[in-house]
This record gives structure tokens, C-alpha cells and sequence, in this order.
């Protein structure tokens, strides 16, 4: 009857080592693809890699609760011999992730239970789950189904009606001020609403770039331009009249006396 079970025991171990090279195998072959072939991976070989995946763990458990197969945690491992040397037949069994059977490392590998921070941190959240009521709980659970519910909408929902709506949003909406763009237009066509007044200080007669234009930056109307084309005609003078019937149109000989009036401001022709 013993040696029954031993055997029995025995083919349980290989069946599931070897299952579990399966699944090792299945990974190492998965992560290769992860780092090496990124570019031509493409989502639907990701869902069949975590499907081939997901199988091989599922056919596992099926053998753990098979009734055929013993129960594991019936059986005791205890450790004959602990070495800090290393030990190249371990590391060639392992693949060289365990060359040494030493204590620093045996109650990791022969760990039954979490660590003891990982069990305390599960008490403290049974301890949580437990304090909130049924009534709490439910509404909870409500608003992350209606959270859930909100983002799997707006993730489902197409890309050309998101940007439909984002164009639409920004047709509507101003982007500009109409009675500035009125202003402004006013101001230069027109001189609406500039200054009229002259700023104190007499301009000099020999240098028509020290007066003020210079030191008060006068406005459209304070720039005087008489009928000369010299340059110190077109300083001093008073304001030619608009022509009638040509809204802000500048005419000829102001154009001439702007031109020859900046020729003279010029710093090379002082």
C-alpha cells in the first residue's frame, strides 16, 4: 500500500513538472517576443499568447484537484544538507537561478505560507472589508460599476465622433473680440480714438530725429507732412486734409513726404 502511494506520488511530481515546463517554456517564449520582435507584434498574437497561457494554468489545477493525484500539502520537504559552497548540479537543475542550497535562501524557496508582512497587510484589509456594512458596501460597488460603465462607453465610442464633437466645439467658439478687431481697424484707418493733443517740447530745426518723435513716440496726427519733399518740409507743417470720398486711402504726396520724412531720420543720412 505504501509503495503504492510512493508511486503514485511520483507520477503526480512528473506530470506536474512537466506541465509547468509547459507553461515555462510558453513564457520564455512570449517574453523573447516581447523584447526582441516589439515591432511586429501585433495585439491578436498577444491575446493568443495569454490564451495558450491561461489553458496551460487551467490544465494544471485540473490535475491539482484531480482525484487521482495526491494531496501536496500532506507532504513534508525538509532539507538534508544546507551549504554556502556552490553546487553546480543544483545550478544546472534550476538553470543556474539556485547555484546554492545555503540558509540565507531556503525559507524563501521552501516558503509555505506569505511573509509576514504580506499577512499582516491581508489581516489589516479583512479587518477593513469587515467593518463596512452591507448597505456601504453595495453602494460602493454601484458606483464603480457606473464609473466602469462611463469609461467602457466612452472608450467603445468612436474616434471620428469624438473628433467630430472637438471640431464642433472649437467651430463655435469665438476666437477673437469683434468690437477690438472694430477698434483697431478704426484706429488705423480712421485715427478714431487716438490722441490729438502735442506733447510739450519744441522740435529743433536742424535735426528733425530729436524732436517728438523721438523722445515721446507722438501718435498718427501729430506727425506733421507739409507739401515739400525735402526733410525738413515735411516737419512742422500742418495736417494735410483727407480727401473726400476716399476713406482711409493715404494719398500720393503724403506717401512721398512719409517717405522722404523717414529717409531723413535715417541714422546714416544726419
Amino acid at each position: 500500500m505504501q509503495q503504492r502511494e510512493e508511486r503514485q506520488l511520483e507520477a503526480s511530481v512528473e506530470s506536474l513538472v512537466s506541465r509547468v515546463s509547459h507553461v515555462k517554456n510558453a513564457l520564455h517564449s512570449f517574453i523573447y517576443k516581447l523584447e526582441n520582435e516589439y515591432e511586429r507584434l501585433t495585439w491578436p498574437s498577444v491575446l493568443d499568447n495569454f490564451a495558450l497561457l491561461s489553458g496551460q494554468l487551467n490544465t494544471i489545477n485540473k490535475l491539482l484537484r484531480n482525484e487521482k493525484t495526491p494531496s501536496f500539502r500532506n507532504q513534508v520537504i525538509i532539507p538534508l544538507l544546507l551549504s554556502p559552497d556552490r553546487d553546480d548540479d543544483l545550478a544546472k537543475l534550476t538553470e543556474q537561478r539556485v547555484p546554492v542550497f545555503s540558509h540565507e535562501i531556503v525559507p524563501d524557496y521552501l516558503r509555505t505560507k506569505p511573509d509576514p508582512e504580506v499577512e499582516e497587510q491581508e489581516k489589516q484589509l479583512s479587518t477593513e472589508a469587515a467593518r463596512i456594512g452591507p448597505e456601504v458596501a453595495q453602494k460602493q460597488i454601484q458606483t464603480l460599476n457606473k464609473l466602469c460603465s462611463n469609461l467602457l462607453e466612452k472608450l467603445n465610442n468612436p474616434r471620428d465622433d469624438r473628433d467630430g464633437e472637438s471640431s464642433g466645439m472649437r467651430q463655435n467658439k469665438p476666437s477673437f473680440n469683434p468690437a477690438d478687431t472694430n477698434a483697431l481697424v478704426g484706429a488705423v484707418a480712421f485715427g478714431k480714438g487716438l490722441s490729438k493733443c502735442r506733447p510739450p517740447g519744441p522740435v529743433a530745426p536742424g535735426h528733425p530725429g530729436q524732436g517728438p518723435m523721438m523722445s515721446g513716440g507722438p501718435t498718427l496726427q501729430q506727425v506733421t507732412l507739409g507739401g515739400g519733399s525735402g526733410p525738413q518740409a515735411g516737419m512742422g507743417g500742418p495736417v494735410a486734409p483727407q480727401q473726400q470720398g476716399q476713406p482711409g486711402k493715404m494719398p500720393s504726396s503724403i506717401k512721398t513726404n512719409i517717405k522722404s520724412a523717414s529717409a531723413s531720420m535715417h541714422p546714416y543720412n544726419r
